[in-house]
């Protein structure tokens, strides 16, 4: 669902919103309308929210945030995992801040997930009995998919039966709840999106134009310290699950860092993990973003900055 489309005469406040795969110009256009609107970034990016991962989660360096308020970036440790409830209530914390300030919250990043999850509400599901999820998690994903099958047929036919992740959610709660997931996710509470007025923009550019940015990106980082970075990362001896440790270009340049790979096979993988990442952003965004949000199908750049800027004020 995300968010109604405003309608003429809007009173409720105003948010701006600002998505895309990485590498499609979003941090510069969120910088260039904070300026002009007296506004607030606030982060929507799953790894800009980490301190650890300053180069590679591409978070915008002092001189580019210069005197524009930037909220939610690398504030968590890398030793916490960000969920994106808590996302949500801190995004919703920055936004009212921002306000009660006279300044236009902007909103900006990749993870729709995290989008979806502050504008519609999360699923009240309750606690899951932690004997049960113990229970689920040790079957292994064929056996858990056939128990889905029949406790939870919807869900079964739905998921993939190498999901492990999804199928043992699905299951742990219909056995833990006694209601499937589909039926609580269809009341889902906390949302904003109908407490405010959306001013939303998904940049979608040509591919090839992504697709090389992504590798000179990757480069770069390389070049910036990528590699001392993911050498702090190692030296604190972090569970390898947490969201941290399987950043792109962390693993691929720690395999480098322990001489499982050399410097240009780990350059190549880690521009293989960008785009791929970027193409998962890419197609979420053009199948799952609501059909009345701008699309900007052009290359992001100095000479079409002033007309979207104009058109997210609007």
């Amino acid at each position: 669902m995300l968010t109604p489309e405003p309608s003429p005469g809007e009173s409720r406040p105003r948010v701006a919103l600002i998505a895309g795969p990485t590498a499609s110009g979003k941090s510069a256009l969120a910088i260039e309308l904070a300026k002009r609107a007296d506004g607030a970034v606030i982060n929507a990016d799953a790894s800009q929210v980490y301190a650890d991962l300053a180069i590679l989660s591409a978070r915008p360096s002092l001189e580019e945030m210069g005197d524009v308020p930037h909220r939610l970036f690398g504030h968590i440790d890398g030793a916490q995992a960000c969920t994106a409830a808590r996302w949500a209530a801190e995004a919703k914390a920055e936004i009212e801040a921002a306000h009660g300030e006279g300044k236009l919250p902007v909103l900006v990043g990749g993870t729709g997930l995290y989008i979806r999850t502050l504008l519609d509400g999360i699923a009240p599901v309750p606690d899951i009995d932690p004997h049960i999820r113990a229970a689920v998690r040790a079957m292994p994903v064929e056996a858990a998919h056939e128990a889905l099958g029949r406790e939870d047929p919807d869900a079964a036919a739905r998921l993939a039966p190498a999901d492990t992740t999804r199928v043992a959610r699905a299951l742990e709660v219909v056995r833990s709840t006694g209601r499937t997931l589909k039926s609580w996710q269809a009341h889902k509470e906390g949302g904003i999106g109908h407490r405010i007025a959306l001013s939303p923009m998904v940049l979608l550019p040509p591919r090839d134009w992504l697709i090389e940015r992504c590798d000179r990106r990757f480069a770069l980082m390389m070049e910036q310290g990528a590699v001392a970075e993911v050498e702090a990362l190692l030296a604190r001896n972090l569970d390898p699950a947490l969201p941290v440790m399987r950043a792109i270009g962390v693993p691929e340049i720690a395999a480098y860092i322990k001489g499982d790979s050399d410097v240009d096979s780990c350059i190549e993988r880690g521009r293989i993990a960008t785009r791929q990442y970027a193409k998962r952003q890419y197609t979420w965004f053009a199948n799952q973003s609501p059909p009345h949000w701008p699309r900007e199908a052009r290359k992001i750049g100095d000479d079409i900055i002033d007309e979207l800027v104009i058109k997210l004020q609007r």
